[in-house]
């Protein structure tokens, strides 16, 4: 999803319904950032998208001993160029008091 295009979806969100929340943070440990706003939808359901922003990987090393016990760790390769956009939906669990992915499979 383009930068305009999530605008204009959060611009529809706020004339629609009522906004309880919005912001922008970044990623723990991770580059790239989360957009995200919480809105209250039809039948008083709390929901809340996020699009998240990362550059996109070009590359991964895994790093390693060949020793017994010696721990091995990756490290991604990052393009300077090129940015990656995820979108996801997730409605409010009163009963847990959780946040809810809303999986796109659950729409057919």
């Amino acid at each position: 999803m383009t930068d305009e295009r999530w605008q204009e979806v959060v611009g529809h969100i706020k004339d629609t319904f009522n906004v309880l929340e919005e912001g922008k943070y970044d990623r723990d440990g991770m580059p790239g950032f989360v957009e995200f706003i919480c809105f209250i939808a039809p039948e008083d359901k709390k929901m809340k998208l996020e699009r998240v922003t990362h550059p996109l990987v070009t590359g991964k090393k895994t790093l390693g001993s060949r020793r017994i016990g010696g721990s091995t760790s990756v490290e991604y390769e990052y393009s300077d160029t090129e940015m990656v956009h995820k979108i996801s939906a997730w409605q409010w669990d009163a009963v847990n008091n959780a946040w809810q992915e809303i999986k796109a499979q659950n729409f057919l």
